[in-house]
């Protein structure tokens, strides 16, 4: 049976308290939820639940006993250019909209998604839904590509009902006290698996949090991209309909405090040695939002457009820049913004020094 896992140093929640990141809840609202700033969820939880990896921006989540990263490059090997949850693949949520944007420019045949099997009007058929048309939303804006889906069709293959499992709540509904003494180990395995999976941020966790990881999927997306063909013009599409990538401006109200880049997870926003400007590179932008999130003075904000240049040229951008010199006292760099050359840690020093001096002053009945 696969399960569900989640390692939480790759979750933007676990990098900083502030994150306000729910896009695995958002996908599976039934099936995870946040308990002490981190996902949870029951431990028996399996592909029903599979949606949040396609959403997770940092690819926290996986499903045992399958990777979509394998997945993509199996498919392209075969000659099938279906994607059913009968065929080849456990659910369709597993994919996030890089995959199958990436799926559409590699392969030399159009692909079809089968949603025969999934329920309309359903969270789960929307969510699905949702990312094949923002795919194809992206597609349609450089390349004449685009993902077709299967409704109506017979499904290719019918379940067999004497290999269905009974799920864990008829086995409570039909379980008499006499049977569920006789059968403990089976009663005790259906309690354990509806426990919550908790996570907790242990020592040995916090030398993961901090080193950059760009996930597989826009690894995926750089390669898949270098096979479509130069547009002859670029499209700017509007920011709120693209969930996987950004471009970001920041605005006077910045003070350097250095946050934003080294809490990133990606590497996307980034500095030089004297930490005297701020980098940005778009493709390296998973759209996490925990730079956002993390920016006190509210500074950094998105960009109304998202140039599709940016699949082809990208490019490091400085979004911002400081005059920094070295504290006359300390000597560390710091940002200088007129007055005297000493850094915030000095200046205060220096007040607390000049208070205490007053003060002892005072108490000694000096003027």
């Amino acid at each position: 049976m696969m399960k569900l896992h989640f390692d939480p140093s790759l979750c933007v929640r676990a990098t900083s308290k502030f994150s306000t990141c729910t896009k695995c809840v958002d996908a599976v609202p039934e099936h995870l939820s946040i308990v002490e700033h981190l996902p949870a969820f029951a431990k028996a939880t399996g592909v029903e639940a599979a949606a949040c990896i396609g959403a997770c921006p940092t690819e926290a989540f996986g499903l045992s006993d399958f990777s979509v990263t394998e997945f993509f490059f199996t498919f392209l090997e075969s000659k099938v250019r279906l994607i059913s949850s009968k065929v080849n693949v456990p659910c369709l949520s597993l994919l996030s909209v890089e995959h199958l944007i990436s799926l559409a420019l590699a392969s030399n045949e159009p692909i079809t998604l089968d949603l025969y099997s999934y329920e309309k009007n359903t969270h789960l058929f929307e969510v699905i839904e949702n990312r094949i048309e923002e795919a194809n939303f992206v597609l349609s804006s450089f390349s004449g590509k685009q993902l077709e889906t299967n409704l109506d069709a017979v499904p290719l293959v019918e379940k067999n009902e004497s290999e269905q499992k009974s799920s864990r709540r008829d086995f409570f509904a039909s379980a008499s006290l006499k049977g569920a003494l006789k059968h403990k180990k089976v009663f005790d395995e259906a309690v354990e698996a509806e426990e919550l999976h908790h996570f907790e941020i242990d020592a040995s966790m916090i030398s993961k949090i901090k080193d950059k990881h760009l996930p597989d999927k826009r690894k995926i997306l750089f390669t898949a991209l270098k096979r479509a063909e130069y547009p002859e013009t670029f499209e700017i599409l509007p920011e709120e309909e693209i969930n996987f990538i950004s471009q970001k401006f920041i605005d006077e109200k910045c003070t350097n405090c250095q946050i934003c880049y080294r809490i990133c997870p990606t590497g996307a926003l980034s500095s030089n040695g004297k930490f005297s400007l701020i980098n940005f590179d778009a493709m390296l932008c998973v759209k996490c939002h925990l730079c956002h999130d993390a920016c006190e003075p509210d500074a950094i904000h998105l960009q109304p457009g998202f140039e599709i240049k940016e699949f082809f040229e990208s490019h490091q951008r400085t979004l911002a820049t400081f005059d920094v010199r070295r504290c006359n006292e300390c000597g560390n760099y710091f940002t200088y913004e007129g007055g005297e050359q000493s850094c915030p840690r000095c200046s205060v020093e220096e007040e607390e020094a000049i208070f205490l001096h007053e003060n002892a002053k005072q108490m000694r009945g000096e003027s």
